[in-house]
């Protein structure tokens, strides 16, 4: 058994040569996505331009680790706004292919360009005239001659010294982020779209809007300004917000009461007085397409833990609580 300070060296040892391993692998992978850039040319412009007017949806498929590559690369193109479906190869071969219309496009993935399990949907795009793009690495290959739009990744070697796709793989799904955000900008694809097909996650939850989180109806503590205090001390415990809203008869929002007030006004007559004497008038608001974020701000801002939601004649919409806020990931 080797001794403490020796197994010590080799773990040294072996830290500087996985760094210098990952050194020459990220070194190799700038290397072509370098490659890639000086290599772009009309062919780009031409998908970005056949995908901009599409009508049906992009159908992405490749083999092995390009099929990995594929899967990606319709994900994100679906996220940003150009709908999108990845199809396995030999699913297709088996009744997939029905999904692929006359209205669609084809981008097919592959290293060698000869990829067998490729041939049925090559042979299927041809027949029905469905635009085909191929992303391939050999330039003499059955996907370049077949496809109406092929792009040729730059000759460059991968990072493994067995050929393992690394430096290829890179460049097609860097080729993929690329096409999906040209796309995007020329649809003017902002942040409120990308919302609506983002509506779980932390961006989902950054981008939302207050009537998200809102609550409404029956769920509000309301109370009249004529109401008593009693009855208004019932109906806050009734709702567990630590608070009511007070509105006249056309529901307009004139004040609220919270737990503070009532900390601050208590003494011997304040169960003999109304809520619109005891209420704080003209509470903080926000409207219900204001940004979650927004509210949170607001209310850190103020040091108060709700906000009133009305609509621009002053009615009152809802309330939005900081714990709901909190519970679904706003920040």
């Amino acid at each position: 058994m080797p001794p403490k300070h020796a197994e010590k060296k080799m773990t040294q040892d072996n830290t500087i040569a996985d760094i210098a391993v990952a050194t020459r692998v990220l070194e190799q992978e700038i290397a072509g996505l370098r490659a890639l850039i000086a290599a772009l040319d009309g062919h780009f412009p031409e998908a970005v331009e056949l995908l901009f007017n599409l009508k049906g949806r992009v159908v992405v498929s490749g083999m092995g680790k390009s099929g990995h590559v594929a899967r990606k690369i319709a994900a994100t193109l679906a996220s940003t706004g150009t709908p999108a479906l990845f199809i396995h190869p030999a699913e297709a071969s088996h009744g997939d292919l029905g999904m692929v219309t006359k209205d669609d496009v084809v981008i097919l993935l592959s290293n060698s360009g000869e990829t067998a399990e490729l041939s049925d949907i090559i042979a299927y795009t041809r027949r029905f005239a469905i635009p085909l793009i191929g992303v391939v690495r050999r330039k003499t290959s059955a996907l370049v001659e077949a496809a109406d739009i092929a792009f040729v990744l730059p000759e460059t070697p991968e990072a493994a010294a067995i050929n393992v796709p690394t430096t290829s793989t890179t460049m097609m799904l860097a080729w993929g982020d690329a096409l999906a955000v040209a796309l995007m900008e020329r649809r003017g694809f902002g942040s409120e779209d990308f919302n609506t097909f983002h509506p779980g996650g932390k961006l989902g939850s950054q981008l939302a809007k207050v009537e998200k989180f809102m609550k409404t109806g029956a769920d509000l503590p309301v109370v009249s300004p004529e109401d008593t205090m009693p009855s208004t001390l019932l109906v806050m415990s009734e709702k567990r917000l630590g608070l009511a809203l007070v509105t006249d008869k056309e529901g307009k929002l004139l004040g609220i009461i919270t737990d503070g007030d009532l900390r601050r006004k208590m003494d011997a007559g304040l169960l003999s007085r109304t809520a619109g004497e005891i209420m704080t008038p003209n509470p903080k608001t926000i409207t219900r397409t204001r940004l979650a974020v927004e509210a949170l701000q607001r209310m850190n801002a103020k040091s108060i833990t709700s906000l009133c939601i009305a609509d621009k004649a002053g009615k009152l919409v809802g309330l939005v609580h900081i714990h709901d806020l909190l519970r679904a990931g706003v920040s």
